[in-house]
């Protein structure tokens, strides 16, 4: 009897044996093929990119350093971290070191490491100035297409997902975003007011304002952003009679602000002894200082007179 289970048995085992071989196995990819194909590998000076920003987002992580934050990185429209900006910010300080050293010596080129922060947050102001102007520029044409597709009989959310398709950047990036934020559960009134006050817009304002109202009391919402349209396109042609206008005083300033440090560059350029005695006697530097301190006080008081309100 013994003997008889210990044939079947080895009987099955072979059957199960011989299943096994003729089932078609997945065929096991190594990982290196599963990657995307590619041409050429990374070179050194890639890798060694990608090996700094690890480190510094290990280092930033670690001590909760926020020097360049995602929102003001986000406002200028850069699509990086705050370690691929803070890489950018370290060699450009390490350019100007150099640059320094070689011009003037270590005191000009521990000026330059000390600015390059400074420079980089000025960077990014101008970007977000930049992109906000643009979404000003662009708001009229959004809003024809808003009140388009309302007309067309889409929804308000279906009409902004219309805009963020149709519209360039940086308005269809708002949008698109507004439309994300939306779709994961937020009020659309937040997020169209988050986008005025991200973008400084206060035509945008009316239009959110527009939104609510319609909300509340109905209506056709449609001709009512058309209304707000005209209102905005009247506006900006005031604005821009206004900074006509107001150009010439701007380019008065520039030139009153530039020509003290550009006849003292020229004179250094001309005749480098002629104004050492300002730089190495202590009268010489406090008339530097008095100097500084006018001329600042000069160019904010000029630009209290230019910088009209409307």
């Amino acid at each position: 009897m013994f003997l008889t289970m210990g044939v079947v048995l080895v009987v099955a085992s072979a059957i199960l044996a011989g299943v096994a071989a003729l089932i078609p196995r997945t065929p096991t990819v190594p990982l290196d093929r599963r990657q995307p194909f590619r041409t050429e590998s990374d070179s050194q000076l890639t890798r060694f990119a990608g090996s700094a920003v690890q480190t510094i987002e290990r280092f930033l992580a670690s001590r909760n350093v926020r020097l360049f934050n995602r929102e003001a990185l986000e406002n200028a429209g850069l699509r990086l971290s705050q370690a691929d900006f803070l890489l950018l910010v370290i060699i450009g300080a390490f350019v100007g070191a150099l640059v320094g050293l070689v011009v003037a010596g270590p005191l000009l080129a521990l000026l330059f490491v000390l600015a390059a922060p400074l420079v980089g947050h000025l960077v990014l102001g101008f970007l977000a100035g930049k992109r906000r102007a643009k979404f000003d520029e662009q708001l009229g044409d959004t809003l024809q297409l808003l009140s388009g597709s309302l007309r067309a009989g889409h929804s308000i959310l279906r009409a902004i997902d219309a805009a963020a398709n149709e519209s360039q950047a940086p308005t269809s990036e708002e949008m698109r975003r507004v439309v994300s934020e939306t779709s994961l559960g937020r009020d659309l009134l937040s997020s169209l007011n988050d986008t005025a006050e991200r973008m400084r817009n206060e035509d945008f304002v009316w239009v959110s304002q527009a939104i609510q109202i319609n909300r509340e009391v109905g209506g056709n919402l449609a001709e009512v952003l058309d209304q707000v349209n005209e209102t905005i396109r009247e506006r900006s042609e005031i604005k821009g009679h206004i900074k006509a206008l107001a150009a010439e005083g701007k380019f008065s300033a520039y030139i009153l602000m530039a020509l003290p440090i550009g006849i003292v560059a020229m004179l250094m350029l001309v005749n480098p002894g002629y104004m050492n005695k300002m730089f190495t006697t202590p009268l010489g530097w406090i008339l530097v200082v008095a100097s500084v301190i006018l001329m600042t006080i000069g160019g904010l008081w000029m630009r209290k007179i230019i910088d009209l309100k409307f």
